[in-house]
């Protein structure tokens, strides 16, 4: 047994299989292999692959709200948040795939968790929102991050795709036809800023305290 591979090495092996085969290239053995050593000797710092995944998901967000400025607005934070999330998923190829499904109780699990929370509650949320909502923004992150690392490479094959959404928007679907050209214009950074923007203007509306009659 090689003792001297360490968890951290595991990991960045771990990484660059991702990079070059996706998720599903990710293996135990794979991850040996590319180690030089045998496959039995991972399991001493991991009993699964699940193990694995769940070290890479959190290594992904060993960055993220590291650097909050101290009296930031709770939208600034949370805005600042969104994109260190949406950065350190699409840092490797499946990033978000990666994160998705993970339940992890780790320090930068718990420091993300602190801060989105703390940021809601000084504000004015209840605990119980400040929680709630600290969960959407990531969901929010995951589910676009996994959609836009799942477009085809330089738009491979979209052409016909693009070409026959406007042919039934033109003729059939007067609204999409309106928006043809949001909906088929790859601005991904405005559409998640966007997005963004609408669940937090959403949090402002319930942070608001209730007008009296």
């Amino acid at each position: 047994m090689r003792r001297s591979i360490g968890k951290e090495q595991i990991v960045a092996a771990a990484f660059r299989l991702l990079d070059e085969a996706g998720r599903e290239g990710v293996s135990l053995r794979k991850v040996a292999c590319q180690l030089g050593i045998r496959a039995p000797s991972l399991y001493w710092h991991f009993k699964s692959k699940q193990a694995l995944v769940d070290a890479m998901a959190d290594a992904l967000i060993h960055d993220v709200a590291r650097h909050v400025p101290e009296g930031q607005s709770w939208r600034a934070t949370l805005l600042q948040l969104a994109h260190e999330f949406r950065h350190a998923f699409k840092a490797h190829r499946d990033g978000a795939r990666v994160y998705a499904g993970t339940y992890l109780a780790t320090e930068n699990v718990m420091r993300v968790a602190e801060t989105t929370i703390a940021a809601l509650a000084q504000a004015g949320a209840s605990i119980d929102f400040a929680a709630t909502t600290a969960m959407d923004l990531i969901y929010y992150v995951l589910g676009f991050v996994i959609e836009e690392q799942s477009l085809p490479e330089n738009g491979a094959g979209m052409e016909d795709v693009e070409q026959a959404f406007l042919a039934m928007a033109e003729s059939r679907f007067p609204y999409c036809w309106q928006a043809r050209h949001f909906l088929t214009e790859p601005d991904l950074e405005r559409r998640f800023v966007q997005g963004v923007g609408l669940l937090l203007d959403g949090v402002a509306l319930r942070l608001v305290p209730p007008q009296r009659p």
